[in-house]
């Protein structure tokens, strides 16, 4: 298809073009011809039977004298422009019209049969050898008391039929030719409605298939080839945002590992050569410690990613009472509350709440969002965790009333790596995975997380979980 379509198409034009004309000037003029001499045929041997049933059977019954017949031939003859003659079945000649009669000179058609014609009542030929060129002669024989007295033989020219079979012709040559030149319009429309498209598609696919997925093209189309345009189109950039995603997390993974990875050669190298005194050692190693403490939180988080983001990845999902994961997960930032002074308030629907997820996944989301909300949390405030019923779901809500997120980073806060210029200053340690991690994990359960936020004045992110069997039906 890439330069031989169209060719081929034009070839394909140009063939039928040599075989439409091939056909009309080969198969046509016959068959054209042929039917041209049925008709005449049909047409004349009507008149030649009624000849033979009136004039002529007179003439032979003496109720009509030769020069009374002779003159309705010669008017006849007139009316259909054709010769008209009544023949014995001997050959001899009895009439002819435009002839004038003439009883003393016999004229005998040597080699007369009428039986020559077959089945067939009219032939063409030079009659006997009594034309110079072909005439179409029509036979009509004269009966009386049940005998063959004669026969009614009209001669028609073929050079009248033949002139009438190339004006058919000529017709037919110039519909082939109109046809021709429709198709061409049709080539055409083709051409700009099919072919021009598929080339844009197709320099289109080898500028992906070379890397450069961030090339466009339109198809100002609505049928299949417009779909498959537009298809490609969105294909090429799906790919294209995944490759610059992919080439956005290799670099934020690149500067993440990079920083720790600095400063503990930095202090291992400044211990080594005694830059940092023996007394300090203590000190910087306990640096050291916090960095592969981060460097380690960081790898975990992204093999959890990877787990979560793995397809076929199976939950393991059981009934539990979430107000018990709820308060243990708030009871595991007991102390960091205390230094912080800050209260963890719970709003939890019933002492008890089944839910059918994943307890460990649900344990880890529950701890991601408290986490952050404690790390952006002033001291002596507070951070409420509140359940609610609602349609036969439950949902979760951690709220707090930190420094907020900025209304234009709300959609990018659940990119991976992802930070607000508000976060950098207050979470030194953080990978930028936690709410990632949130929304996989949430996502994998088929449920939905939201977040609401006030630059200033804090943050509430809600999450939806499936009810357990037991309470829809307490419900």
């Amino acid at each position: 298809m890439r330069k031989t379509l169209y060719l081929k198409f034009v070839l394909a034009y140009f063939i039928f073009g040599v075989f439409s004309f091939t056909i009309v000037t080969t198969f046509v003029p016959s068959l054209t011809r042929e039917h041209l001499i049925r008709e005449k045929a049909e047409n004349i041997y009507a008149e030649a039977t009624l000849i033979a049933n009136t004039y002529a059977a007179g003439l032979y019954t003496s109720e009509t004298d030769l020069e009374t017949v002779k003159s309705h031939l010669d008017f006849l003859s007139v009316y259909l422009d054709s010769t008209i003659r009544i023949i014995n079945p001997s050959g001899r000649l009895v009439l002819e019209s435009n002839t004038p009669i003439n009883v003393e000179e016999e004229v005998i058609i040597q080699g007369f049969d009428p039986t020559s014609t077959g089945n067939s009542y009219y032939m063409v030929n030079d009659f006997f050898g009594s034309f110079s060129s072909d005439m179409l002669s029509v036979f009509a024989p004269i009966t009386s008391s049940y005998m063959v007295k004669g026969y009614v033989v009209i001669h028609c020219s073929m050079d009248k039929i033949q002139q009438s079979c190339n004006s058919l012709m000529n017709i037919s040559y110039i519909t082939l030719v109109i046809l021709f030149l429709l198709s061409l319009i049709i080539l055409i429309f083709f051409t700009e409605i099919v072919y021009v498209p598929l080339r844009k598609i197709t320099y289109a696919t080898e500028q992906y298939a070379s890397g450069n997925m961030h090339y466009e093209f339109q198809v100002e189309s609505d049928d299949e080839i417009g779909y498959l345009a537009a298809c490609l189109n969105y294909m090429a950039s799906e790919i294209a945002g995944a490759e610059d995603d992919q080439k956005k997390f290799v670099a934020n993974v690149s500067h993440d590992f990079r920083s720790p990875l600095t400063s503990i050669r930095g202090y291992l190298e400044a211990m080594l050569d005694g830059t940092i005194p023996e007394e300090m050692h203590e000190k910087y190693i306990q640096i050291v410690l916090n960095e592969t403490e981060r460097l380690t939180k960081l790898t975990n988080s992204l093999l959890t990613l990877n787990n979560l983001n793995t397809k076929g990845m199976l939950l393991d999902r059981t009934d539990f009472n979430i107000n018990q994961i709820i308060r243990n997960t708030a009871t595991s930032f007991e102390g960091i509350c205390r230094k912080k002074t800050i209260a963890i308030e719970l709003i939890l629907t019933g002492d008890e709440m089944y839910v059918n997820a994943d307890i460990d996944k649900i344990q880890q989301v529950l701890y991601n969002l408290i986490d952050n909300a404690i790390k952006f949390s002033h001291n002596d405030s507070v951070i409420r965790v509140e359940t609610s019923l609602k349609k036969n779901k439950l949902f979760v809500s951690v709220k707090d009333n930190g420094i907020g997120i900025p209304k234009d980073d709300l959609k990018m806060i659940w990119d991976r790596f992802y930070k607000s210029d508000l976060s950098r200053g207050k979470d030194k340690k953080g990978t930028g995975l936690g709410l990632s991690i949130v929304k996989e994990i949430i996502n994998c359960h088929g449920e939905h997380i939201n977040v609401i936020s006030t630059e200033g004045v804090g943050s509430e992110f809600i999450f939806s979980l499936s009810l357990s069997a037991d309470n829809e039906e307490e419900d």
